[in-house]
């Protein structure tokens, strides 16, 4: 079978592909591969600048050479790697074998091959690689299709932040609030749960077989393995990894930090899936309506629909997202004893995970800009809502110790469509001041909407 898209078992490399090209780079396995190189060679220069007697400082030369097989690794480059790792059926030592291959033409690092790998388990190698991967996938994909979401959504509730609607609690008429200051509050708890995504520190460690440095110190006794550790693990790109220091560990890293990040995703989209379906049902309600596209079709039969599908399509893969973030969270920072390979056949899907989330903001972007509010249907639900109206007046009399207030309009408003003129009659019949009465009969549903303009543009 010829490998192309429409021939992927998995949609995200099939029918979505091209949605995801700015993810596959880096969170494939030759993205997965290009960390390693990289942490691979983030160590073996900082092993050279260490003041070991047996392995000299590089020189400019080698130290440029090294960093362009990070620079300019390709996908000729991983192919190779993967060759290698045909006859070693261990993929970090194909790596170790592939960066010494590249040593051959050049005498300096040919000497210092040995340090490549040096004192490293695998592991060491690995869970620093995922965590430049995360690194990578946040601030490329994550946070900016998420900071794209609340930048239209904080638009759109500063321009609806006027545009009364009748609210539903439980289904049911409600007071009324306006258009953007629903909005809005889906744009200050996302943008919430946005800053706890970035704000998880991504973690590294570089210790050795169980956590302790043996093999390090076997070398050299006196040597600070751990502030050594710390520094290539801590210092900025490109000759240290920019993440931050894990001094405790067994083989693995503990994982902790990812079920962090994970949950903390999940919960961003778990608004977004509120968000999706209140969208869907105000579709449904006429409250908006859609852009019409050239050629589109919303029915095999009914040629009238035009359907919700963007919201439909992201809360199917906000979903299937959070199944997968939920998982890595409660799986990864468990491993039996010192290591098992549980872990390892799961963290390969982090990308699958991040994938369906950076699909679902895709789906939400298109869809949020095919949205045209339709001011029609929102006036006449209002304008049929009168018995809304009732929280208001009933708060008013009992400000004027009006007794039995709520009794009073629950006798007028409960189960019965409520007419304005009902209400104004029991108005004019209040013993309350004149001014009182007078703005309680001004009122109408659109206007009852208390600070929902003021909160909207603040949002």
């Amino acid at each position: 079978m010829t490998l192309s898209p429409i021939a992927a078992l998995s949609p995200l490399d099939g029918r979505y592909a091209g949605r995801l090209a700015p993810l596959r780079p880096l969170m494939s396995e030759q993205g997965y591969m290009h960390r390693r190189v990289q942490v691979e060679v983030c160590w073996f220069i900082a092993l050279s600048d260490a003041g070991f007697a047996e392995f000299k400082p590089l020189s400019p030369g080698a130290r440029t050479y090294l960093l362009g097989l990070v620079k300019n690794f390709s996908e000729a480059d991983a192919l190779a790697i993967k060759e290698i790792e045909k006859t070693t059926n261990h993929d970090v030592k194909a790596v170790e074998y592939w960066i010494k291959s590249r040593f051959e033409a050049r005498p300096e690092l040919r000497t210092a091959s040995e340090f490549v790998h040096f004192a490293c388990t695998s592991e060491d190698i690995n869970n620093t690689s995922h965590a430049l991967q995360l690194k990578a996938a946040r601030e490329q994909v994550l946070l900016p299709g998420l900071d794209g979401l609340i930048a239209k959504l904080r638009e759109m509730a500063h321009a609806y932040a006027e545009v009364p609607m009748l609210s539903r609690t439980h289904g049911q008429t409600a007071s009324p609030t306006t258009v953007g200051k629903e909005i809005a509050n889906v744009v200050v708890r996302l943008a919430q749960a946005r800053d706890r995504i970035a704000a998880v520190r991504l973690m590294g460690k570089m210790n050795g077989a169980v956590g302790n440095y043996n093999a390090h110190l076997s070398a050299w006794p006196a040597f600070d393995w751990e502030a050594f550790s710390r520094k290539v693990i801590e210092s900025p790109e490109p000759l240290g990894l920019g993440l931050t220091f894990q001094p405790y560990s067994v083989q693995i890293e503990p994982h902790d930090y990812m079920a962090e990040l994970f949950d903390a995703i999940a919960r961003a989209n778990t608004i977004l899936i509120d968000w999706s379906r209140d969208v869907w049902g105000y579709v449904s309600l006429g409250y908006f309506k859609q852009k019409l596209r050239d050629g589109e079709i919303g029915s095999s039969t009914m040629p009238h629909k035009v359907n919700p599908i963007d919201f439909e399509n992201a809360e199917g893969n906000l979903g299937l997202a959070n199944a997968l973030l939920r998982h890595l969270s409660e799986k990864l920072p468990i491993s039996r004893w010192q290591r098992d390979l549980s872990d390892s056949t799961v963290l390969r899907n982090m990308g699958v995970a991040l994938g369906y989330a950076a699909l679902a903001y895709h789906s939400l972007s298109i869809g949020l800009t095919k949205l045209e509010l339709n001011e029609e249907a929102l006036n006449a639900d209002l304008d049929a809502a009168w018995e809304v109206l009732a929280e208001p007046i009933q708060t008013v009399m009992r400000r004027f110790g009006v007794q039995g207030a709520y009794e009073k309009l629950k006798e007028v408003t409960r189960g019965r469509a409520v007419r304005s003129e009902d209400l104004h009659g029991l108005i004019r019949s209040l013993e309350i001041p004149d001014a009182e009465k007078q703005r309680l009969l001004a009122l109408t549903p659109a206007s009852y909407t208390g600070m929902a303009a003021a909160l909207a543009r603040r949002a």
